[in-house]
């Protein structure tokens, strides 16, 4: 059902059509009557799963599956201790992707929570408090300065009436409200005979009809978008996924194949060539990957928060080594999200004013004169500061705030940056603010005058002036004017009249003439200055930034200019998007860097156009319109100071100083932690590699099996979470920041990748093959051989460490003592062998036996070996990579 336009009814149809009215409202039996036709003004909670339920979820991996089919296989076969090993390993990974994991969805709680709590409604001519809940369609509302509005409503009167609407529009300045009817293609943040649910009013008081209630308003759509957007799996989820159906159906078949061939030439009995074959299945199952990879994300998680971007799932920090674009808003994230005063312009000269935001710290600087002696200027801020319902103070964090209307906010803040003192002065009498006039006056006394001071729109204090239009000196001044709007600043212009001593009231007539213009502000959210910087670091690291906001596409493009987003020129809004087709806004989302006045649903819209185009996205943002965007993104970025809870919630990153630039060293952490997760794999699967090819070796020549399923399961366990620990530490290797992002579409085994497992492998598989042959003729006892050959397998791994921690490079390069840890767990991991080795309760779980120092020799000529030929293997590979760059 299609939604209704209101704001394009006047408020004689609103009334009729909602069948209410005007005056007395609603009666008590209209009010539960449609209570029951439109439900309670609610939004719907979703249904939570159960914590049993998260849990039993992280055993939904095709690796873990064949893990407990072996586990029920040796439980038949009675061999309980591999059951039991078996078991806790399988458990251990639920178990670490649980904690890690355990985020419940807050979005839609977060939401509830912005929700008005009372509403004051008239209902049978009475006005009356009533629960939000209540509130129904067709009721009248009262609405005054600080109500959270509790549904959206038709304004029906409006007494300066100004809402705060940038939680759910971006806007950053407190919108004017009024009844008049509004044009059909009126954007959201345009409909200024409306206000909203979850808003709230600034300033002024009204009236207005309850028009939509629940889940049909606004912030209700929001909701409901939320809920209906579907997740992104993460590009390494997908590529871990893949890789285990890959690894799960190459080792089924070729267990399948080893039992047939086992069973068919050599005499095996069924229960222990069954159990062989498990030992292959365990052997090649890289069941430590799992473990490890979330371990590795858990620590770039620690590192991130400690860079203050607080990550809420632990494949995002991966994400965001892979993203090409990000979607950033505009107001509080690219720019300070406090309105400031950047230069004035007066009779006889300009200043600029540096300093941002509402802190008082800056200066009022004249390129002219050097000086702030002018008489004017001091006219000026006084001016400004006196006609003036706003206050500065700090609050508890040491930040500065104001309390009141954030244009007149930063005149406070321009006037404490003069170097001379600036009075405020009491007013005499007042003419407050409205749109119909535009403009607010005090009449004041000082140095034992009267004095009219007034502040509003340039244009109509043009022609309060006695400046006729098209004359010399108002043509200066509009040219002066339309060159600060030009860079997307808003105007304010200051003026004065003295008046006869003996004045005590002030009315419309008393400023229609005789004014003497004081000068003009510019005013902007203006960009962080970090932000700048950010955006340059992304656009050298082949990210680009687009910026999509609810704000006005002429200030959008003047910071975008500023910021270095887009060429300064091009911009499209959103009702344009609105009528183009999914073709067109494809191309708009490709071509354009800067998106203005955009609904809630564009900002969904260009996510997903960017996402079919290949793009890993980011999205950034601090307001309830944005949540559905963030939720959508590959990486939903939300402001962690001046973020509604929704858009936390909805969001897989938090910021924590709100500081763009946080975001690029985020992505610099994600592109190290992706390195050093590659790295890993490539240490962890030749050890799998090299199992598999002895059990494979054992199977196929008839002879003892090398290790049992449970000494697999250990070297497996041991090298994941001990020594393939120290690559999580790894630093990011210099040029990380200077490549594109990666395709998401990149495997996770590249060629070159797998060549080097299947080389690594064969290395350490045939190199204790070997010393198994020689053990075996020479009539070692088989526990003995076992346990040589469980510390070969441990200690080549221990050697192979050091040459993964550079891809190609050299190890003995100049960060080889870069990582501490890999030399702590080096040290742990030698400790822990030994204990395998030489304490009787461990012998009793592996099956190993106390062997004799001349058997070590043996582990450690090995590693040694492996060390030197892979190292040799990277010179050679390294050489013909530049070679070919060459060419």
């Amino acid at each position: 059902m299609k939604a209704t336009k209101w704001y394009t009814y006047t408020c004689e149809g609103v009334i009729k059509q909602l069948s209410t009215n005007a005056k007395t409202g609603l009666t008590k039996e209209e009010a539960v009557q449609r209570t029951e036709t439109y439900g309670k003004n609610e939004l719907p909670e979703a249904e939570k799963d159960p914590q049993w339920k998260k849990f039993i979820r992280h055993f939904h991996d095709v690796l873990i599956y064949v893990l407990l089919a072996a586990a029920v296989v040796t439980a038949v076969l009675g061999h309980y201790i591999d059951t039991a090993v078996i078991l806790l390993v399988a458990v251990i990974n639920a178990l670490i992707g649980y904690i890690q994991e355990n985020k419940a969805e807050k979005a839609l709680d977060g939401i509830r929570n912005m929700l008005s709590l009372k509403a004051n409604v008239i209902r049978n001519g009475v006005r009356t408090e009533i629960p939000s809940s209540e509130v129904v369609p067709g009721d009248i509302v009262v609405l005054s300065a600080g109500d959270k509005v509790p549904a959206d409503i038709r304004i029906l009167r409006a007494d300066n009436l100004k809402a705060e609407e940038s939680p759910l529009t971006g806007e950053s300045l407190s919108v004017e409200k009024k009844q008049d009817v509004l044009p059909d293609d009126t954007v959201l943040g345009d409909r200024k005979n409306m206000v909203f649910s979850g808003t709230s009013i600034a300033s002024g008081s009204g009236l207005g009809v309850a028009v939509d209630t629940g889940e049909k308003t606004e912030i209700g759509k929001i909701n409901t978008s939320i809920a209906e957007v579907e997740k992104i799996q993460t590009p390494l989820l997908r590529q871990t996924a893949k890789f285990g159906k890959m690894i799960s159906v190459v080792i089924l078949f070729g267990a399948a194949a080893m039992f047939i061939f086992g069973y068919v030439f050599h005499d095996y009995e069924a229960a222990e060539l069954l159990l062989a074959v498990i030992g292959l299945a365990v052997a090649a199952i890289p069941e430590g990957l799992p473990a490890i990879l979330s371990i590795i994300l858990a620590i770039g998680v620690q590192t991130m928060a400690g860079n203050n971007a607080i990550v809420r799932s632990l494949p995002s920090v991966e994400t965001l080594g892979a993203v090409s674009v990000i979607c950033s808003d505009k107001t509080g994230t690219l720019t300070k999200n406090e309105m400031t005063v950047t230069a004035l312009v007066l009779p006889e000269g300009e200043y600029e004013v540096t300093g941002t935001g509402y802190s008082p710290e800056g200066q009022i600087l004249s390129e002219e004169r050097g000086k702030q002696d002018d008489h004017v200027l001091q006219e000026f801020l006084t001016c400004v500061k006196t006609v003036n319902e706003a206050s500065l103070q700090k609050d508890e964090n040491g930040r500065w705030t104001i309390s009141g209307e954030p244009t007149e906010g930063c005149l406070v803040s321009l006037a404490e940056k003069a170097e001379f003192s600036v009075p405020k002065l009491e007013a005499v009498a007042k003419i407050p603010f409205d749109s119909s006039y535009k403009y607010m006056a005090y009449l004041t006394e000082k140095d034992g005058e009267k004095v009219i001071y007034i502040k509003g729109a340039p244009d109509r204090l043009f022609g309060m002036a006695d400046l006729e239009p098209g004359s010399p000196e108002r043509t200066a001044w509009e040219n002066k004017m339309t060159n600060q709007a030009q860079q997307g600043k808003r105007v304010l212009a200051a003026a004065m009249k003295k008046v006869d001593a003996d004045k005590i009231t002030l009315g419309h007539d008393d400023v229609s003439s005789g004014l003497t213009i004081l000068g003009l502000a510019g005013i902007i959210d203006p960009p962080r200055e970090e932000a700048i910087t950010a955006v340059r670091e992304c656009r050298k690291a082949g990210i680009t930034v687009k910026m999509i906001t609810g704000d006005h596409k002429d200030t959008v493009v003047a910071i975008g200019r500023e910021l270095g987003i887009g060429d300064g020129v091009k911009a499209v809004e959103g009702r344009e998007l609105d009528k183009m087709s999914p073709e067109e806004l494809a191309k708009a989302a490709a071509e354009y860097d800067i998106f203005a006045r955009t609904s809630p649903e564009n900002k969904l819209q260009l996510v997903q156009a960017l996402q079919e185009h290949g793009h890993i996205c980011a999205m950034t943002g601090d307001g309830v319109n944005d949540a559905p965007a963030l939720k959508r993104a590959d990486i939903g970025v939300a402001m962690g100071i001046k973020g509604t809870e929704v858009s936390k919630d909805a969001s897989q990153m938090i910021l924590v100083d709100d500081n763009f630039n946080t975001i690029v060293n985020a992505v610099r952490e994600g592109r190290r932690v992706y390195d050093n997760l590659k790295k890993t794999i490539l240490f962890i699967l030749p050890t799998n590699g090299a199992e598999a090819f002895l059990i494979f070796a054992a199977i196929l020549f008839g002879t003892m099996m090398p290790l049992t399923p449970v000494q697999i399961l250990w070297v497996n366990m041991i090298t994941a979470v001990t020594i393939s620990l120290a690559i999580a530490f790894e630093k990011m290797e210099k040029g990380t920041m200077d490549r594109p992002p990666r395709n998401p579409d990149t495997k996770l085994l590249s060629g070159y990748y797998i060549f080097r497992i299947v080389f690594v492998s064969l290395l350490i598989g045939g190199g204790i093959l070997a010393m198994n042959a020689d053990l075996m003729t020479n009539g070692y006892d088989p526990a003995v051989v076992n346990t040589v050959t469980l510390q070969a397998l441990v200690i080549a791994q221990l050697f192979h460490l050091f040459n993964c921690r550079s891809e190609r490079n050299f190890a003995f390069g100049k960060g080889f003592f870069s990582n501490k840890i890999a030399f702590i767990v080096s040290g742990l991991l030698i400790l822990i062998q030994l204990a395998v080795t030489y304490v009787p309760f461990m012998n009793t779980i592996l099956g190993t036996v106390p062997i004799s120092a001349e058997y070590w020799v043996i582990p450690v000529v090995i590693g040694l070996a492996v060390f030197i030929i892979v190292e040799i293997e990277k010179w050679i590979t390294r050489k013909i990579t530049e070679k070919r760059m060459a060419k």
